[in-house]
């Protein structure tokens, strides 16, 4: 019975759900239409809050388009090769390739969100080396598998309540930080935790689809990716010329380009020796430039492995902005504090954490971004949590503000599942070489959310801190 209605939700998906980008669009359409009826705002102003935003996340978009092909570059190296194919002799079935890929997912989202990457890189070579894996179920399982990050070392919004001088304690919303004790190392985030490790891959594997049918890549890689035996080395071998020549040491030798990863390398030890673990965006590419280059050794085939895993990424390159303009009108329309005021209106000490965890997760179709999202509707939630709670002690207010704000990002990171705007950073690298939509995959994950909606909601609700 599960298999048939996961299959359904498949059939409806495919059929009704068009391109991300034009996902993009007419969420455009939706927000602009809410803010003109809801909020008074005019076309005018909400055309200039589209246009404002437009251009606001072009460092993420970029941050995005790195971290996917230096992340993709890696896995092309030898040493990537030679460790994946010993992993894959201890599996020989497309049940065991999805369940390992969720495991991994798992624990690398905890690590960071960025983590996806890796992720997709070992489900796509784990897929090319056993037959009969449901290929667009696969990239299902990497993409459930990255909601983890909510709860790990990377999530946005507990970082942001534990860092000093943060926007809410300069506007006096907060009088002081939230240590990460009762947000990440709260009873609610290890539960969490647990549901996430423990459960998503078992669930993943009850799901898989039973019958022979599916989206194989073997079978689906274009003729030309298939015959495509050159290897980088031996791509790089042939662009020399047939005399030696001074270009083609400096192109071929290992000595610059060591030199600069023991550069690297050492900046990265110094940042986390001073930071600690601070696993931003911007240090985790500039690892990976640096592992590649020490992977592929010489210049010219990292160059090669570069231009390789650069061939898929259109989509984020004119994607991104539209979506970033959706995130224009939420916040300077002002349709963002009116959604979170009229939470504060209905909430009360009772069931507050279920109406942040579900304006979390609306508002996530129009901000994608945790960070992004808590900026513009945190402040209406957490002064609703201030009036609910007055009069409580100032522990029981602190606590009510940290579940509050867990829920909230819990449902912001759970209906990534219903939109397809970071499974744009899987697709590129496991769709590249095959004809593959959003609309194949996103079926799948229908079932995973409805039942991590009801536990998720449970566990905001009832857990202690």
């Amino acid at each position: 019975m599960i298999s048939k209605l996961g299959e359904k939700f498949t059939d409806i998906f495919r059929k009704n759900m068009p391109d991300a980008f034009v996902f993009a669009l007419v969420l455009t359409l939706i927000t602009s239409i809410t803010a003109f009826f809801w909020v008074g705002a005019t076309p005018l102003k909400i055309i200039q809050s589209w246009y404002d935003g437009f251009w606001s996340m072009l460092a993420f978009g970029m941050q995005m388009v790195l971290l996917i092909i230096t992340g993709y570059s890696i896995a092309l190296s030898p040493f990537s090769s030679r460790a994946i194919d010993k992993v894959a002799k201890y599996i020989s079935t497309p049940k065991q390739v999805y369940f390992i890929t969720v495991v991994f997912g798992m624990l690398a989202g905890l690590v960071s969100w960025g983590w996806v990457v890796i992720a997709a890189l070992l489900g796509r070579e784990l897929a090319l080396r056993v037959r009969g894996v449901n290929y667009a179920y696969l990239i299902a399982c990497v993409y459930f598998s990255s909601i983890s990050w909510v709860s790990g070392l990377s999530s946005s919004i507990p970082l942001l309540l534990n860092t000093e001088k943060n926007f809410l304690i300069e506007a006096g919303i907060l009088d002081n930080i939230l240590p990460t004790s009762l947000t990440l190392g709260s009873t609610i985030n290890m539960c969490m935790i647990a549901l996430f490790v423990l459960l998503g891959p078992f669930l993943m594997l009850w799901l898989a689809p039973k019958k022979e049918k599916g989206i194989e890549i073997i079978d689906e890689l274009g003729k030309e990716e298939q015959t495509l035996n050159k290897s980088i080395s031996q791509e790089a071998e042939d662009l020399k010329l047939p005399e030696k020549s001074f270009s083609d040491f400096m192109n071929n030798t290992s000595i610059f380009q060591y030199i600069i990863v023991f550069m690297g390398f050492s900046y990265v030890i110094y940042h986390f020796y001073t930071k600690g673990l601070d696993l931003n965006l911007n240090i985790m590419i500039f690892f990976f430039i640096m592992l590649g280059m020490l992977l592929h050794k010489t210049p010219m085939r990292y160059s090669i492995s570069m231009k390789r895993s650069s061939t898929n990424i259109s989509s984020i390159l004119y994607q991104y902005p539209f979506y970033a303009g959706i995130m224009g009108i939420m916040t300077y329309s002002g349709l963002g504090d009116a959604l979170g005021q009229a939470i504060a209106n209905i909430a009360t000490v009772d069931n507050y954490p279920f109406y942040a965890y579900v304006l979390g997760g609306i508002v996530n179709f129009a901000i994608p971004s945790g960070g992004g999202e808590f900026a513009v509707i945190g402040p209406s939630i957490i002064e609703a949590v201030n009036q609910i709670g007055a009069g409580l002690a100032e522990a029981q207010l602190t606590e009510m503000t940290a579940r509050a704000s867990l829920s909230l990002a819990y449902g912001e990171a759970l209906t990534n599942l219903l939109q397809p705007f970071f499974l744009l950073i899987v697709v590129p690298i496991m769709g590249a070489g095959l004809k593959i939509q959003a609309r194949d995959v996103m079926g799948y994950l229908a079932i995973p959310f409805l039942i991590y909606f009801v536990l998720q909601i449970l566990m905001v609700l009832y857990l202690p801190i």
